[in-house]
C-alpha cells in the first residue's frame, strides 16, 4: 500500500510507494529534501513526524534513541507505516546549487603518514561559491565520484583538500599518488549541508576524527578575526601523535579566534604522551564542568567516522544537547 507524506511547511506531498524510504519517495516526487550520505550515518536528512509513524530495518547509526522517541526520523531510512506529516525541523540557509568545473593541481604532498594535501586552482571561477563545511566531488575516469571537504575559506578559485588515504583505494592509494602539478581534475561543487549556522549565535562545541578536521578549519578559518565570533572548543581524535598532521598550526588558532580551546585527544598514545587519551566523545563528557555552559546551550559540529558521530550524538543528547543544534558529517571512505 503506498502512502501520502505531507511537508508540514511548505505544504508539498509526495507519494511513497511499498518499500520505498521517505527520501526515496521524495526524490522520485522531485520533493528535495536535504540529505548526503543516504546510509543513515550523517542525520544531514534528519525530520520530525508530526503525524504517522515510521520503521526502520535497523535503527540508523545517525539517529539516538532518545531522538527517536522524541519524533525525529531519518527519512533516508525510514519507512513509513501509514500516511504522514513531517517538519523539515531546521530552517537551514539556502546554499549554491553544485556546479562542474576543471580544476588543476597547484601543490600536492603528504601532510602525514596517511593524510595527503592537495591545492586545486578553477581557473574559470572568481570567488567559489560555498559555504564553510561543504564538500565538493572529484568526477574520476571510471565514472564515479570521491567526496572531500573543503579545508579552507571561499576564495579566488583555489581550494584546499585533506585526503585520507586507504589502502588499496583505487583513488586515494593509486591515482593520488601520481598527481602533480599542472594536472587536470574534474570537480563539483559545493554539496552537502554541514556548515556554520551563524544564526544559532551559540558556543561552538567541535569533535573530528582524522579528515574530519578539513571541514571544521575551513570554518574556524572563516571566524578568525571575526568580532562576532563566539567561544570555539575543538577536540580533534587521532591514533598516535603522528596523525595530528595540523598539530602546531592549530595551537596558533588562539590568536584569531574568541575565547579558543583545543584539545588533542589519542586512542593508541604511547607512553611519552602528555596529553589526553581514549576517545574523543568521551574526553567532551569528562570535560563538561571546564565547559563555558551547559551542553544545551551549545551548537555542536560532529565531523569524522560514523562510530564517533554515532556514539558522540547519543551521549551528548543523554547530557542535555539539544538535538535541533547538533550537526554531523560522516566519513563513509571508498576503496574503488
Amino acid at each position: 500500500m503506498s502512502y501520502r507524506i505531507q511537508i508540514l511547511e511548505t505544504h508539498e506531498s509526495f507519494v511513497v510507494e511499498p518499500g520505498e524510504t521517505l527520501l526515496q519517495g521524495a526524490t522520485r516526487a522531485g520533493v528535495c529534501l536535504p540529505h548526503d550520505c543516504q546510509l543513515g550515518g550523517c542525520g544531514t536528512c534528519r525530520i520530525k513526524l508530526v503525524e504517522g509513524t515510521v520503521a526502520y530495518e535497523e535503527l540508523p547509526m545517525g539517529l539516538a534513541p532518545d531522538e527517536e522517541a522524541a519524533g525525529y526520523a531519518l527519512a533516508c531510512q525510514a519507512l513509513p507505516q501509514g500516511d504522514a506529516v513531517i517538519s523539515t525541523a531546521r530552517d537551514d540557509e539556502a546554499c549554491a546549487a553544485p556546479v562542474a568545473h576543471h580544476a588543476l593541481v597547484r601543490e600536492a604532498r603528504p601532510l602525514s603518514r596517511d593524510v595527503h594535501y592537495l591545492k586545486l586552482e578553477v581557473p574559470e571561477a572568481g570567488l567559489l561559491d560555498y559555504r564553510p563545511g561543504q564538500y565538493l566531488k572529484i568526477l574520476t575516469g571510471d565514472g564515479r565520484t570521491r567526496s572531500f571537504s573543503m579545508a579552507s575559506v571561499p576564495s579566488a578559485g583555489v581550494v584546499d583538500l585533506h585526503v585520507r588515504r586507504i589502502p588499496g583505494g583505487t583513488f586515494t592509494d593509486g591515482a593520488l599518488q601520481q598527481l602533480r602539478p599542472g594536472d587536470a581534475l574534474q570537480v563539483e561543487l559545493p554539496h552537502g549541508a554541514f556548515f556554520y549556522r551563524a544564526k544559532d549565535y551559540r558556543p561552538l562545541l567541535m569533535v573530528a576524527t582524522g579528515t574530519g578536521l578539513a571541514p571544521i578549519k575551513s570554518i574556524l578559518e572563516a571566524l578568525m578575526d571575526d568580532g562576532d565570533c563566539p567561544p570555539v572548543s575543538l577536540y580533534w581524535g587521532a591514533r598516535e601523535p603522528s596523525d595530528l598532521y595540523l598539530h602546531d598550526e592549530i595551537r596558533g588558532w588562539g590568536e584569531r579566534l574568541y575565547d579558543f580551546r583545543y584539545v588533542p585527544v589519542l586512542s593508541r598514545a604511547r607512553d611519552d604522551w602528555q596529553g589526553r587519551r581514549g576517545y574523543v566523545q568521551s574526553a567532551v563528557l569528562e570535560d563538561l564542568g571546564e565547559l563555558s555552559g551547559e551542553l544545551s546551550e551549545y551548537a555542536i559540529y560532529l565531523c569524522g567516522s560514523p562510530e564517533m558521530i554515532r556514539d558522540a550524538r547519543a551521549a551528548f543528547v543523554a547530557r542535555g544537547a539539544s538535538p535541533d543544534h547538533i550537526y554531523a558529517d560522516s566519513f563513509t571512505f571508498q576503496r574503488g
